[in-house]
Order: C-alpha cells, then sequence, then structure tokens
C-alpha cells in the first residue's frame, strides 16, 4: 500500500479550527524519524518545506528538542493546519508557518537542513528542481537535503501500488507522478549535490538524502 495524497480528515482537540489530519502521518512518522536521528545535525534550524497537515513538525520537534523547526505550505488552508497543530503542542521549538512555495523564492534566509514529505508526486516539475534550487542556496555544505516518498527506479521492480498510485495521480493532473530517482539525481548534480544515501521504507516509500559533493 501507498500512502495517497492528502487524504485529510478533520482534526480534534482543543485547537480542532482549521486542523487537518492525515492518517498516513502516524504510520509513517516514527520511520521517518529514525532516519532523522541519524541525518540531521544535534542543533540548528530544520526547513520542512510542503509541511501539510503539520503534524509531522510538531512530533519531530518533540522528539528532536535541540532543532528548531520551520514549517511551511504554499496552501492557505494547510498553514493553518499547521499553526492549530503548533498552538496544541505548545513547543518552543517550532516557528510558525510560513507561505513557500518550492518552485519560487524562498523567504527563509539560512537553514541547517532541508526535509520534504510527500511532495514531489503530487507537484509538478519545477516544485522539485526548485527544492534542489533552494537547498543549494539555503544550506551550509554537507548539509542535507532529506526527501521522502514513493519513486521509480530504473533497476528495481515498481510495486502494482505505486503503479496504480501513480496513474491515479496522472488521471487527477498530467503534471503528477511517481518522479524516477534517475531524474532527480541528474538535477541534483545540477546544483552540486550528490545522492549519499538510500533507505527503503514502509508502503513501498524511499528515504533520499542529498548533499553538497564537496562535502
Amino acid at each position: 500500500m501507498t500512502d495517497g495524497p492528502e487524504p485529510w480528515e478533520p482534526g480534534s482537540g482543543p485547537a480542532a479550527a482549521g486542523k487537518r489530519h492525515a492518517p498516513a502521518t502516524a504510520r509513517n512518522r516514527d520511520a521517518i524519524l529514525a532516519v532523522l536521528r541519524e541525518e540531521l545535525p544535534s542543533s540548528g534550524l530544520v526547513l520542512e518545506v510542503a509541511s501539510g497537515s503539520g503534524e509531522h513538525a510538531v512530533h519531530f520537534a518533540a522528539a528532536l528538542p535541540a532543532l528548531d523547526w520551520q514549517p511551511s505550505d504554499p496552501d492557505p488552508a494547510a498553514l493553518a493546519s499547521i499553526e492549530a497543530w503548533r498552538e496544541e503542542a505548545g513547543l518552543a521549538n517550532v516557528r510558525p508557518p510560513i507561505r513557500l512555495d518550492a518552485a519560487a523564492d524562498w523567504p527563509v534566509e539560512a537553514a541547517d537542513a532541508v526535509l520534504c514529505i510527500n511532495m514531489v508526486h503530487i507537484s509538478e516539475w519545477a516544485a522539485t528542481a526548485g527544492l534542489f534550487k533552494g537547498r543549494a542556496k539555503l544550506l551550509p555544505a554537507g548539509a542535507p537535503l532529506i526527501i521522502y516518498g514513493p519513486f521509480l527506479e530504473a533497476d528495481v521492480e515498481t510495486a502494482p501500488t505505486n503503479r496504480a498510485f501513480d496513474r491515479s495521480l496522472k488521471a487527477r493532473n498530467p503534471e503528477w507522478g511517481l518522479r524516477d530517482v534517475a531524474d532527480l539525481d541528474r538535477v541534483g548534480e545540477a546544483f552540486g549535490l550528490a545522492q549519499v544515501r538510500r533507505m527503503e521504507m514502509p508502503a513501498n516509500n524511499l528515504i533520499l538524502i542529498y548533499r553538497s559533493r564537496r562535502s
């Protein structure tokens, strides 16, 4: 099974107004967190691109209190949900969400890592190219760009659920769809980044980690 895009459900609790809930978050957050513990710096600012509901942001920030978390999203409804989760969690290391379109200029001056979960397949290719471009401008040498989601790979058989998911995405928007890892590697190379780690994750997903080649 592959997690579908934005299967939102209403949130609950004292900050429920505007709060969204993505069931996939509870299924994948701890597996992602285990990788983040290994790859993120011990302190600094993590910029999360396309934070969606905001559930990942508060979960990771609670588990990694030495890191500051900057959630972002281009969607006003998502920003409202992120703020609702942030308000409810009351964590000092989660900053107010900012509007950020990965394909446009980023309103952030500096960070120590960039994390992007489940955006690449439900956005136009310009957003993926912008993700690498933004990382190259924003992060110091050696800092990670961490991308999670379902992908295609030339030498790896695509799971039937991922093939069906790809067809459904393209039916919704021809500009969407599962991307080939080799294409991400190529755009990374254009911005001086190399894939340094590939991790298989639950539900036929991957984590791909890119760092500057000179690190």
